[in-house]
């Protein structure tokens, strides 16, 4: 295939598959993705590393399972030495920006290390995950972690700038409603989802960051470039601007997911998580229909900005030579299973939406179609690097490229099953469940049939999904169905032991030290002088 030219790499945060109109959402309409969708390859079973936001991230930056780079929690920094997208498309002249959020951390001590600090070009680059800096923004910014992470946020800037006052208007505006007697009401808080944001909707986060990703790619003119424009919504705070934030009522809500049965006798590990705060929560009448106004809200809102994106990379001609993608980095329950938030590994959670635009004559077979076929968030690192024709790294990468895919060709030997896990040492379900730091961990292995989750120190779960697609019927604890777990907990195995540690040297360099040995010196067994030519 020719080599493509520039990437728009988009990621929209805590974007459950299931509510875009193209993947079956009956009342939420997404026209402009659902075009995206009718233009490329819409994939129907794609799976996160880890419904978390950063050790899911470090997997599509890095290709490579959390098991692998180590980042296995928001706060958890990706080692100095793991590659990311910048790394690998750099060195092909590709400039590799994000507009938005990463949610990674520097090895900061690993840089201290190395004599490396952040006002270096090079040490810029790992504090930002490989990618060139540009408009960092992670959507976490209330007063106290603002001045815990340091520097400043330029949205604020340039909030103040349009006349928004204050220390943080990204809070007390973009993020806020307002009450009947004029008081800052936050959006922080679920109860006040439902109200408009104090913020104009073209001042909004998701108009900003678009706004950007064009400038960004206006500045670029002709060189090549892959802009990660990664939204910041719609990821709690759950609060819209109007006019989104009351388009959609209850008669467009889906009902609510969830059955009483998986209240009784609950595996330990899930009864704990929806015994946290936030499950109880979005558990109780009424809490749900408040957030999903905003939630659906800001989803639209996302749709008709990448709508006007789309039409002007058409108009400016940039669409004959860019990939699209779009994507988002784990779901959200929103109540369903009884539960709030993400974390554990039931489809609402850890299944996202993935489409592929390639404008390549290539992909012409596929356009408009669906991919049943197991992808993974690792599977995007390879696929950026063949179609830029990048040099491959299959001594680092995990994931598979997705090109043949594209092409309406499927490997005989394409995956059968999807991995994620978690790190919940982080969680107050640690401490109810009386574990150590290094124990709170869980393990997902889904095949077509079956669902195995792991946790280490309880009794598995299993969900037969041909017969409970629902996932409401936990069997990992029944003794008929102990041969199964068994099965899938060596499948599980398999698939932990495949995870490539050998990084600092290729497949080509170890197959050629054998070669080398006797050249270097090296007579190992020999009798005599003789026999080193024999």
């Amino acid at each position: 295939m020719s080599k493509i030219k520039n990437i728009l790499f988009i990621m929209a945060d805590q974007l459950r598959w299931d509510y875009l109109s193209c993947y079956g959402h009956p009342h939420l309409k997404t026209p402009n993705i659902d075009r995206l969708a009718e233009r490329g390859l819409r994939f129907d079973r794609a799976y996160v590393q880890s419904p978390v936001c950063g050790p899911s991230r470090a997997s599509f930056y890095t290709g490579r399972t959390v098991f692998s780079h180590g980042a296995t929690w928001n706060l958890v920094p990706l080692p100095i030495g793991e590659l990311t997208l910048g790394d690998y498309l750099r060195p092909n002249g590709v400039t590799t920006a994000v507009v938005g959020k990463t949610h990674m951390v520097p090895d900061r001590e690993g840089m201290a290390r190395l004599g490396l600090n952040e006002t270096t070009d090079i040490g810029c680059l790992i504090s930002q995950p490989g990618f060139d800096p540009y408009e960092r923004d992670d959507g976490l910014h209330p007063d106290k972690l603002l001045k815990h992470k340091g520097g400043k946020l330029k949205y604020n800037d340039w909030l103040r700038s349009q006349g928004y006052e204050g220390d943080n208007p990204w809070n007390d505006f973009a993020n806020a409603g307002e009450g009947p007697d004029g008081e800052i009401l936050s959006g922080w808080y679920l109860k006040n989802s439902n109200l408009p944001a104090r913020i104009r909707e073209d001042h909004s986060e998701t108009a900003y960051m678009t706004m950007r990703a064009k400038e960004f790619i206006s500045r670029m003119g002709d060189a090549p470039w892959l802009c990660h424009l990664s939204f910041i919504k719609p990821h709690w705070p759950y609060i819209a601007p109007a006019p989104y934030h009351d388009m959609y009522g209850p008669e467009s809500f889906s009902p609510v997911h969830r059955s009483a049965d998986e209240k009784t006798d609950p595996n330990p590990v899930f009864s704990a998580f929806m015994d946290t705060q936030v499950s109880r929560t979005f558990s109780e009448e009424g809490v749900r229909e408040t957030v999903l106004p905003a939630y659906m809200g800001l989803i639209r809102q996302i749709d008709d900005h990448l709508g006007r994106l789309f039409d002007w990379l058409e108009e400016t001609g940039k669409s004959r030579d860019t990939m699209i993608v779009f994507t988002s980095d784990h779901g959200d329950y929103l109540g369903d299973h009884w539960m709030g938030e993400k974390e554990l590994f039931h489809e609402q959670s850890v299944r996202v939406p993935l489409i592929i635009h390639d404008p390549r004559a290539e992909a012409d077979a596929t356009r408009g179609t669906v991919s049943d076929a197991f992808v993974e968030a690792i599977d995007l690192v390879p696929s950026f690097i063949e179609a830029t024709g990048a040099p491959p790294a299959s001594h680092r990468l995990e994931g598979r490229s997705l090109m043949p895919l594209l092409r309406g060709e499927r490997p005989a030997d394409w995956r059968t099953s999807v991995l994620s896990e978690i790190d919940y040492a982080f969680y107050a379900v640690r401490e109810t469940l009386e574990l150590g730091p290094a124990d709170a961990r869980g393990y997902m292995i889904r095949t077509e049939n079956w669902k195995y989750v792991y946790f280490k120190g309880f009794p598995p779960q299993l969900f037969n999904l041909v017969d409970d697609p629902d996932e409401f019927t936990d069997l990992g604890r029944r003794p008929e169905h102990r041969p199964k777990c068994q099965e899938m907990h060596n499948l599980l195995l398999d698939r932990l032991l495949d995870r490539k540690n050998r990084t600092t040297m290729t497949d080509e360099e170890v197959l050629g030290v054998r070669d080398k040995e006797d050249e270097r010196g090296i007579i190992i067994g020999k009798w005599a002088e003789v026999e080193a030519g024999t």
